[in-house]
């Protein structure tokens, strides 16, 4: 029987403000056995120079987010345990919550075996919602069925945690065409 296994690297995460760290420098991948067995974080950036991150809260395991980082934003995700991010619709770097105060508090960063993804287990601060559209997780609509050709969604999340127009008044909505 042939099984393949996706092996992890966990950070832990400790603050490592007051330790005179101010940048993080990612290993060169040098081998295979390096980056696959290796305990020296070394990540694969796209063409575009990110690499795709899931999200989850980790008292529940429920997915928030599939989002983006660039290096700098790995960085100071590192090194803050507060997750940033970079948009690739408004190509910025954005922290969570810096305008909302829905900040997620990294407990946890995990690479996967080949280095070019990343899973982040957080505890989301203020009003405990991770989806800028007012709901828990950006995750709140599945697939549900096909009518005239059409396929339909059905809502999850039936309730908002909060109003977006009051938590962030006047600001642009991210979500592009």
């Amino acid at each position: 029987m042939d099984i393949n296994f996706t092996y992890l690297v966990l950070i832990k995460c400790r603050s490592f403000k007051g330790k005179n760290v101010k940048k993080v420098n990612f290993a060169e991948r040098s081998s295979i056995e390096f980056v696959e067995e290796g305990n020296i974080l070394a990540p694969k950036f796209n063409s575009d120079g990110v690499i795709p991150v899931v999200v989850t809260e980790t008292s529940t395991g429920l997915v928030l987010m599939l989002g983006y980082m660039n290096k700098e934003a790995l960085d100071k995700t590192i090194l803050t345990n507060e997750a940033y991010y970079w948009s690739r619709s408004r190509e910025v770097l954005w922290k969570k919550g810096e305008s909302s105060g829905m900040v997620h508090q990294v407990d946890e960063i995990l690479i996967d075996d080949d280095q070019d993804s990343v899973w982040l287990k957080v505890t989301i601060q203020g009003l405990g919602a991770s989806c800028h559209v007012g709901y828990k997780s950006c995750f709140y609509r599945s697939v549900y069925s096909i009518e005239e050709n059409e396929v339909q969604l059905n809502f999850t999340e039936t309730e908002k945690v909060f109003d977006p127009e009051v938590v962030y008044p006047g600001a642009e909505n991210p979500t592009k065409l």
